[in-house]
């Protein structure tokens, strides 16, 4: 049995703000062992962050340690096996906190300043030898100042280099003038050790240019990603290095105005990490906050120390292993392929993120919209096992859900709706068609129902659905949703009912089964009632993303969908042979078309030059998904008619890998749901592909296909796992 102490103890209970800043605290305790212990194990919950040493050895499992949760639903502890770090003798545990999710004061625009769980940092902790509790977190630990005099998740990190405390953390240091811990308030959130990889540092880039731009020096990189920069210098004592994160540049440096939210002023620390040197040749990286980024810069440096060296790009994100892979003879496929998960990776710290810079939110709708291709993609089925845990302790009673999840109760009111809400069930249905495992249905199935029964409550008079988000981005951006939120609502209800049968089938749930068919029916129904006539969508409603999700989610009878996709054709055909979707839209125009017999319109739409297409980013420098489709001017990154550009790096576009999987190569995993030992193969041999190969990992094995034309035909080679039944469809 897991002891979770629940005594937490902290430095203060002043915590930091952007007008107050209380630097991170140093802990430790020190304890003599008689003998050396045959095991022996560390149970901590750092709030928000902590780092955690033995003996002058750190032993943090990751990156941004514990798993980001609301604290008040659930409080997470990490656990170390550390006897190989015990000595007989003197020893000494040592951390270091963060203020993480605990305290943020750059979220204050989803109210996390007004959280009721928020506070300064502290720690609970328990060390237990051979069975034995030896000691937990108390008011005997000692305490003071670190160098770190300000962090904030979203905004970034400030370090005094001349303020360190050698040997802080090991067992000969005087603590005789510190001062003692003082009890801190216990969160109310039910315990937990996370079942998913922690967040790690996966591999380091080199810039590739430094340039002097105005006051300082630019730092380009490869891509963009997420990270934290490396500072090395030799400095003087006092000299004060700012690093300025951001995806764009200007002329006399960078721009962060993409990735400040709405209205919310530059006050000097947004997306900025503060060095102070100290005498020498010095490092730095930053403990407790990440950023989304491909330029970096750097004031407050002498021309002699603008080196190539001076930063280096430490790549984060959680340690998903890599499940899945396409490539194919188009190379602007294969880019946006490489761009999808370069997207997914960047935003994926502990649960899928909206974006790696100004928020960094767990939003509900961008992690349903890439369900999908995130589990084609990577193993991310513990991570999303164990994000549902937080979601459904975030879902109210009458079971209703917010945009954002972990919230400190924003995004009830705004922000969510049927799109953003159908995460359960979208994690769930695709989590278990491509593990086969049934044990996020069993976890997340009463959560599902909960909220179906809460939608049903949200009916109109029309017996339709119409509440929160709607096609979100759409092209030219979103001061106005083109598609009727009525229209998206209802579909992406039908389509949870229809799913929500499925898993209810599979674990025997009759009655439940009956209950989903019946409101699907019925949402079908008045549906077609309002605006389906003469086999096509009423013209008034009529837009790419109306028909394709009509067309997608069966709303039509089998007699009508070729004048359906008639209709969706002349569409397309009349803004000249472009999509005009948000991201709902973009989640089924492309299968749709394909489904119908129009793969090749399908990737044209994907990768033709010219706005709006997928293309139309990678030709001007794209190394990830973007956000919004805004026409551009030609010079630089900027929109024609003057608005501000949002983030570029956005994994919610992403659903286009699935389509490459899916319909290039023609990977079926369980169709429907029906069998886990059944993969269809049916690939769609598109005119402007030569040639393709995807694997998936599955079931203790790897599905393979490759096709190529040759001068005699197309060649198509496909294999499974033994303990699969191959079905060849082509």
């Amino acid at each position: 049995m897991i002891l979770f102490s629940e005594k937490f103890i902290q430095r203060t209970s002043i915590y930091n703000t952007f007008d107050r800043n209380v630097p991170a605290p140093y802990l430790r305790k020190e304890f003599c062992l008689q003998f050396k212990p045959v095991s022996a194990e560390i149970t901590i919950c750092g709030l928000g962050f902590y780092r955690l040493w033995i003996n002058g050895t750190e032993v943090t499992k990751g990156m941004l340690a514990p798993y980001i949760s609301n604290p008040n639903d659930l409080l997470y502890y990490d656990r170390y096996q550390v006897e190989d770090k015990l000595q007989t003798g003197k020893n000494v545990l040592a951390i270091m906190l963060g203020n993480g999710f605990l305290n943020n004061p750059g979220g204050d625009v989803w109210d996390f300043d007004k959280a009721a769980f928020r506070d300064a940092p502290k720690v609970a902790m328990s060390l237990e030898i051979d069975g034995n509790l030896v000691f937990e977190a108390d008011e005997s630990f000692k305490t003071a100042d670190s160098p770190i005099f300000f962090d904030d998740y979203r905004a970034g990190e400030r370090y005094d280099a001349t303020k360190e405390i050698a040997g802080w953390n090991e067992v000969e240091f005087d603590d005789s003038t510190w001062e003692n811990a003082i009890a801190a308030k216990t969160p109310f959130g039910t315990p937990r050790v996370p079942i998913c990889p922690p967040i790690r540092a996966v591999c380091e880039m080199r810039p590739t240019s430094v340039e002097r731009r105005g006051k300082g020096w630019l730092y380009t990189f490869p891509e963009n990603n997420a990270g934290v920069c490396r500072l090395t210098v030799n400095g003087e004592r006092g000299q004060r290095i700012m690093l300025t994160y951001a995806e764009l540049t200007s002329d006399d440096g960078v721009d962060i105005r993409n990735i400040i939210i709405g209205d919310l002023p530059d006050i000097g620390y947004l997306h900025r990490d503060v060095y102070i040197c100290k005498d020498g040749i010095q490092s730095y990286t930053p403990s407790f906050t990440y950023h989304g980024f491909q330029y970096v810069f750097v004031e407050g440096i002498k021309d002699e120390q603008a080196t190539i060296d001076l930063l280096t790009y430490i790549m984060m994100h959680s340690d998903l292993p890599s499940a899945g892979s396409f490539v194919c003879s188009d190379e602007t496929v294969n880019r946006l392929q490489e761009n999808t998960r370069r997207s997914d990776l960047a935003n994926f710290f502990d649960f899928p993120t909206d974006c790696p810079h100004r928020e960094k939110n767990g939003w509900t709708g961008d992690a349903a919209l890439s369900a999908e291709q995130l589990m084609l993609n990577f193993g991310a089925e513990k991570n999303f096992r164990e994000w549902l845990y937080n979601v459904r302790a975030a879902q109210k009673e009458d079971g209703s859900l917010p945009g954002i999840v972990p919230t400190a109760g924003w995004g009830f009111q705004w922000g969510n709706g049927p799109a953003w809400d159908t995460v359960v069930t979208q994690l769930s249905y695709y989590t278990y068609k491509y593990t086969a495992d049934k044990s996020i249905l069993e976890e997340n199935f009463d959560c599902i129902v909960k909220y179906l029964r809460y939608a049903k409550t949200r009916l109109n008079r029309d017996g339709l659905l119409a509440y929160g988000l709607g096609d979100w981005c759409t092209v030219g951006g979103n001061e106005k949703n083109k598609t009727p939120l009525e229209v998206t609502d209802s579909l992406t209800i039908a389509d949870t009912c229809y799913k929500a049968g499925v898993i209810a089938e599979l674990l025997g749930r009759r009655a439940e089964k009956e209950e989903f068919d019946a409101f699907y029916n019925s949402l079908k129904k008045n549906f077609r009632k309002k605006y389906v006539e003469n086999g096509k969508i009423k013209k008034e409603f009529a837009t790419q993303t109306a028909v394709s999700m009509s067309l997608y989610y069966k709303i039509f009878d089998q007699d009508e969908q070729k004048t359906a996709v008639k209709q969706l054709l002349e569409l397309i055909a009349a803004k000249g042979d472009r999509f005009d979707v948000g991201v709902l839209g973009a989640r089924t125009l492309f299968r749709t078309l394909t489904e119908y017999g129009h793969g090749d319109l399908a990737l044209k739409l994907i990768v033709q030059p010219g706005f709006p297409s997928f293309r139309y980013h990678l030709d001007r420098g794209a190394t990830t998904l973007w956000e919004n489709f805004i026409e551009l001017t030609d010079d630089r990154i900027s929109a024609k008619d003057g608005r501000k550009i949002d983030s570029l790096n956005h994994h919610f576009w992403g659903d286009i890998s699935a389509w490459f999987y899916k319909y290039i190569a023609g990977i079926r995993i369980n169709p429907g749901l029906k069998d886990s030992n059944v993969v269809e193969i049916e690939p769609h041999f598109l005119e402007k592909i030569s040639h393709c190969r995807a694997e998936r990992e599955y079931l203790g094995g790897k599905i393979i296909v490759k096709w190529r034309r040759e001068s005699d035909g197309i060649h198509v080679e496909a294999s499974a796992p033994a303990n699969v039944k191959l079905i060849k469809k082509w």
